[in-house]
């Protein structure tokens, strides 16, 4: 294995676990608190009256101290700014998008870190908020990517919305020397080709990425 190679195969778990520590309990939040349901259901779309049925009924079945729990994480929702907010979403969004094996990866990174003494614990946090933003936010791709996202960040600026997915379902079916060749041609890459490097990669099967991105490095 080549020193590239163990580099980015290295973990890197105290930046991840600091920065996704939040995304495990965000997977378990409770939908909001149903007030005057019978009068808002006929003005709802089937699919909207159907979650907020399934929302009502796990409200009736929750004792008084589960409801009261959620109640007291809504006040602190409603306490945050709407910066707090809007970055406990995009957190939330992010841990939706994971698969199902990271998501497992960043529990049981979540309760290592949870297990540690209080000062190591602010050590790595001060370390991940010591980080540029950017970097900060590529950890919300999870374990795979987010070690991997610093250098393939010329790649991921400003991809629209409609090719998104593709792009990250991709990046996490490659491997870490896939990835890592990746990076050396995005920045390789002059910024206004960018955009057809993506469209190349997303469209090449699987099993013809590697000589794919052999004859890209070696044009």
């Amino acid at each position: 294995m080549s020193r590239a190679e163990r580099c980015v195969r290295r973990p890197r778990w105290p930046l991840l676990v600091a920065g996704l520590f939040g995304l495990a309990a965000l997977a378990h939040a409770t939908p909001a608190v149903l007030d005057d349901l019978e009068a808002v259901l006929p003005q709802l779309q089937p699919q909207r009256r159907a979650e907020l049925q399934q929302q009502a009924a796990q409200w009736t079945a929750w004792s008084p101290g589960e409801r009261r729990a959620f109640l007291d994480r809504v006040e602190r929702w409603n306490a945050l700014p709407p910066a707090g907010r809007g970055a406990a979403r995009e957190r939330y969004r992010a841990w939706q998008a994971l698969p199902a094996d990271e998501q497992a990866r960043v529990r049981a990174a979540a309760r290592r870190f949870a297990g540690l003494p209080a000062e190591e614990r602010q050590a790595l946090r001060s370390r991940f908020d010591a980080l540029d933003r950017s970097e900060r936010r590529g950890w919300l791709l999870g374990p795979e990517l987010g070690a991997d996202y610093a250098a393939l960040q010329p790649l991921l600026a400003q991809v629209p919305s409609d090719e998104h997915a593709d792009l990250l379902r991709v990046l996490r079916a490659m491997t870490p020397p896939q990835r890592h060749d990746l990076s050396v041609l995005v920045q390789r890459t002059p910024p206004q080709e960018r955009a057809q490097l993506r469209r190349e990669l997303v469209s090449t099967a699987a099993g013809n990425r590697n000589d794919w991105l052999w004859d890209r490095l070696h044009r």
